[in-house]
């Protein structure tokens, strides 16, 4: 990947990390289940009226919001809301990348260097020391969730690399088409008409500002901005160069999560998380690309090109 293109990647990681800020203050004033139908119905809405089609197959459209906008909140959304916290969640569900490759070498034949599959192990290995150092804290259905949202995310970025298109934007606006109404309908059957008026009656007073202010933030910089950078950098390169720059997530996660929430970070996940930004900088350094580059020339050469 350019240098320019790994920056790009960077910036999301930022926007999502401080994500999980704004998505805990949003579930303070909405129940998780009916808090992912509002935030993709506000998309939804623009959509529909304003957006146009971004021009590719409706199966991949469908996988994509039924992968990153359905399966992805439903689990994280969740998880939060039973406790876990938002600098470590941000981190399990960072189990996305090693997802990504695996099922993008499974499923669109694209290959897993030793450089690759070595860096995203060393990260992996970081999510785990994090994982067993507080995974069991707050028991093991929350964290579990969040890992079932990791899972969404991924087959999100299959979807929507194979989707292909010239309009990453349109695309993520018309994927939020998708979610909204089994979310809805889950919702109201889980958390019930009487909690779901109540948090929107409540939401018109000052108290509940904090949560406005978040779920725009969740809407505009952690959908439409970070996903639309994401989903054009997934047509432009392999789900397997892209995903694991999803790994440095946790890093601003944890930071925003100390400063804002006061969770202070463990020495044990300190080193996990330093783990994890050595394996995404090895399998992404200059030195794999240049050899990678090598060996493209090499094999031009045998081929008499």
């Amino acid at each position: 990947m350019p240098i320019r293109h790994m920056l790009l990647a960077v910036v999301v990681a930022v926007l999502w990390g401080f994500n999980f800020i704004a998505i805990h203050f949003a579930l303070e004033q909405f129940p998780p289940l009916f808090l992912v139908a509002l935030r993709f119905v506000i998309l939804a809405i623009p959509a529909l009226l304003f957006v146009p089609w971004p021009g590719v197959k409706v199966r991949y459209l469908v996988g994509y919001g039924l992968g990153f906008g359905t399966l992805q909140f439903f689990g994280l959304f969740l998880g939060m809301a039973a406790g876990f916290p938002a600098g470590l969640a941000s981190l399990v569900l960072q189990a996305s990348a090693p997802f990504t490759v695996l099922m993008g070498a499974l499923l669109l034949g694209e290959k897993i260097t030793g450089r690759r599959a070595v860096g995203v192990g060393v990260a992996v290995i970081g999510l785990g020391v994090v994982g067993l150092s507080r995974g069991s804290a707050d028991g093991w259905v929350p964290f579990l969730l969040v890992v079932l949202g990791a899972f969404g995310w991924a087959l999100g970025n299959l979807a929507s690399r194979k989707a292909q298109t010239d309009k990453p934007l349109s695309l993520v606006m018309w994927m939020s088409v998708v979610p909204p109404l089994p979310m809805l309908a889950v919702a109201l059957m889980v958390e019930g008409p009487q909690q779901i008026g109540d948090s929107l009656v409540s939401s018109w007073s000052l108290q509940a500002l904090p949560a406005w202010t978040s779920l725009a933030y969740i809407v505009v910089l952690g959908t439409v901005v970070g996903s639309g950078i994401w989903v054009w950098l997934m047509r432009r390169h392999p789900a397997g160069a892209v995903a694991p720059f999803s790994m440095l997530v946790p890093i601003f996660g944890v930071l925003s999560a100390w400063l804002v929430l006061n969770q202070v970070p463990t020495l044990v996940e300190l080193a996990g998380g330093a783990l994890v930004i050595t394996g995404v900088l090895w399998s992404n350094s200059r030195r794999g690309r240049l050899l990678r580059r090598h060996r493209r020339l090499a094999h031009d050469e045998q081929q008499g090109v």
